[in-house]
């Protein structure tokens, strides 16, 4: 439960141990036997899928300034919300969850907080963005508004501000994890 006492919609899983699987299932031809280190095989396997999402992330914040700039505020705003959440979503891959579940920043940030507390720093702003997940796409979600034309500039650039705060955050993380 979150503090709102609302249930969570946001959990990650963190990786089993190649060992495990393989001390369950002996007959499972898996990494070990190609001569290679499983662990090794693993980090790479992480820091892939990482880079992956990290990537995604910096293409939609290139997105996102270019729809706000073209006047399609609504677009940028959720966009905003993508850029931070896949840039969340990456660190914990890189932290080593096997899957990360959920859109809302706050709980993805409440379990990244669970690997590095900083993330209490980024979260707070990180949460203004949950409104545009579907606020900006749904007319059902405006009464009497339609998300195009409710969302303006002002919106837009402040999403943008606070979507690559939360990108830059994630990346000095990530960068400082990988260099560790």
């Amino acid at each position: 439960m979150c503090a709102r006492g609302w249930a969570r919609v946001s959990w990650y899983t963190p990786r089993k141990s190649l060992n495990r699987l393989r001390t369950r299932t002996p007959s499972f031809d898996g990494p070990w036997n190609r001569g290679r280190s499983s662990l090794a095989d693993d980090r790479n396997g992480r820091a892939r899928e990482a880079a992956r999402w990290i990537t995604q992330a910096r293409h939609d914040l290139a997105a996102a300034a270019a729809n706000a700039e073209a006047g399609r505020h609504a677009l940028a705003c959720f966009l905003c919300h993508q850029v931070a959440e896949k840039s969340v979503t990456g660190y914990l891959f890189s932290r080593g969850a096997e899957r990360v579940w959920g859109h809302a920043l706050a709980d993805l940030c409440e379990d990244a907080m669970a690997l590095d507390t900083s993330f209490d720093l980024i979260k707070t702003v990180a949460v203004l963005l949950d409104k545009f997940y579907l606020d900006t796409r749904y007319p059902s979600t405006l009464p009497g508004g339609v998300p195009a034309e409710v969302y303006d500039a002002h919106d837009s650039s402040r999403a943008l501000e606070v979507a690559h705060d939360v990108y830059e955050f994630v990346m000095q993380r990530v960068e400082n994890a990988s260099g560790a």
